[in-house]
């Protein structure tokens, strides 16, 4: 991230009952042949089946993500000395924090410049995990694995956040043999700022990065791909000076180009976008794809709004790629406040104009630093902007998790503004198999009723919406997979639990059907 540029009434078909004893229910006498009289029904203690008409409510929906940085140990690790059990903790520190907080999804940069916060046999582990590129954590763990099972064991997306094209970063230490930027240095180009950067039009490179990100994809049970706004270096980086790409432009001319070399260079980068979408959905229909780029595609789009342009100076094209739908979200960097010549919901609105595919539009937001006084009220009034705007569609991802972590009144303001738990905004055009309804049991000992519950196809599930009905006023809650049970209390306020409903949701936000439980 560059903070400089500021960055479910439906009928359920079968019926589950609740009895208030234990009587087992009695075996059925052996008929015999009667012509006199009708044989009367036993009677036993067992309630008549009947269908439940539940009228549960809508469950929130919004995406609530942060980014977590590893570059420069920005978030986490906090140091690049820290033992495996010290990075575990901070992680587990971190998610607890979200999860109470209602967040749902965390943004995990595992390739922060080449390199690998995971085990990869095409890149060296990061400098950033261990002080030494190359260098695995001891004793060993894969941090990527661990982020992904810590997430989803608190109902958390998690979604691989990497940077395609920088190779080494200045806080990287020295490079190295194990370095990409020594392993592919004909493709890579060392910058003014001593950064090195691989040529983005290098076929080369676009190989080697969608290798990269097709091997993530196959390997672990991640949620998404997301990439940011690092695509040809800002000028800055350079001096100001021009991205050194002359081998591969000579190449391009000599083979008949004949595009300037801006729009070859957008090309480039607008073919590799394709590409990473389309290998995605090959390995993996159901792994989603963002791009979180600046915020702003050009000067004067929209009107009244100024600033870097990064189709000229990024040579990114991000207005194409969402007029196209190359991505199941988008998160363009609108680290502005309102007030000034890059207002915020003025940018909201011209980027929601140029969603022609009805993709998932969640805006990153610059928790950390946004440049005003009272950053948690400035915060909030843009989370109310996007959720006015985008309705039940709405969503933001904090930039970072530092201006929470480290912001008591952000996180507070957070909490209040997340004060109830929310799914994650469904992505109906990602075709999948229908949810399973999942099957319900309740058992009332005392002043309690214990319900049990699970699905014969477990696999699908990520989620459950637990619905409990007291009197006539229902209560939702969003639980992990993992839980399957809860004891729940017969009476609350004064008013009898009354009706118990669940539904399965799985890895994309899709709902099952419910199954329905009348307590009497």
């Amino acid at each position: 991230m560059n903070i400089r540029h500021f960055k479910y009434t439906l009928i359920a078909a079968s019926a589950l009952f609740i009895t208030s004893c234990a009587t087992p229910k009695p075996k059925p006498a052996v008929k015999k042949p009667v012509t006199t009289a009708k044989t009367l029904p036993t009677k036993t203690s067992e309630p008549k089946s009947e269908v439940l008409r539940l009228d549960l409510p809508e469950v929130t929906r919004e995406f609530r993500a942060a980014w977590i940085a590893t570059v420069a140990n920005i978030n986490w690790p906090s140091k690049n000395n820290l033992t495996s059990e010290q990075q575990k903790a901070e992680a587990i520190r971190i998610l607890d924090m979200l999860q109470d907080a209602n967040f749902n999804a965390v943004i995990f940069q595992a390739r922060p410049s080449a390199d690998a916060l995971y085990k990869s046999d095409l890149e060296p582990w990061s400098y950033f995990l261990t002080g030494s590129a190359g260098t695995p954590p001891t004793p060993f763990y894969d941090p990527l694995e661990f982020w992904i099972e810590q997430a989803h064991k608190r109902g958390m997306e998690l979604h691989v956040w990497l940077n395609p094209y920088r190779a080494h970063h200045t806080t990287g230490g020295p490079v190295t043999s194990a370095s990409m930027a020594s392993k592919m240095q004909d493709e890579t180009y060392r910058l003014r700022n001593g950064m090195y950067w691989l040529d983005p039009s290098d076929s080369k490179v676009q190989d080697h990065v969608t290798a990269v990100i097709r091997d993530i994809v196959k390997r672990y049970n991640i949620d998404a791909v997301h990439i940011d706004d690092y695509f040809y270096p800002y000028r800055e980086y350079n001096g100001g000076k021009d991205f050194p790409d002359t081998r591969t432009w000579n190449a391009y001319q000599k083979s008949g180009g004949t595009l300037s070399r801006a729009d070859w260079r957008r090309g480039n980068v607008n073919k590799f976008i394709k590409r990473i979408h389309d290998e995605i959905k090959t390995e993996k229909s159901y792994v989603k794809f963002g791009i979180s780029p600046f915020g702003i595609w050009k000067p004067g789009y929209p009107a009244d709004v100024t600033g870097s342009s990064q189709y000229d100076e990024l040579y990114a094209d991000a207005k194409l790629w969402l007029n196209e739908g190359w991505c199941d979200y988008y998160a363009p960097q609108l680290y502005w406040k309102e007030e000034g010549k890059q207002r915020f919901s003025s940018l909201l609105k011209w980027w929601n104009q140029e969603n022609y595919k009805k993709v998932h539009l969640w805006p990153g937001l610059n928790t950390v630093g946004i440049a005003v006084n009272d950053k948690p009220s400035e915060i909030a009034n843009q989370i109310h902007t996007t959720r006015n705007l985008l309705k039940d569609n709405a969503g933001t991802i904090h930039y970072s998790v530092d201006g929470i972590s480290k912001n008591p009144a952000m996180l507070n303001t957070l909490k209040t503004l997340y004060s109830e738990p929310a799914l994650v905004p469904a992505s109906p055009w990602i075709k999948t198999k229908a949810v399973l309804k999942p099957e319900i049991t309740a058992k009332r000992s005392g002043n309690n009723v214990q319900t049990d519950w699970f699905s014969r196809e477990a696999d699908q599930v990520r989620q459950w919406v637990l619905f409990t009905q007291y009197g006539n006023r229902w209560e939702t809650e969003i639980l992990p997979a993992a839980e399957k049970s809860k004891t729940l209390l017969l009476a609350k306020n004064g008013k009898n639990l009354k009706s118990v409903a669940l539904r399965a949701v799985d890895r994309l936000g899709n709902e099952s059907d419910y199954a329905g439980v009348a307590v009497k």
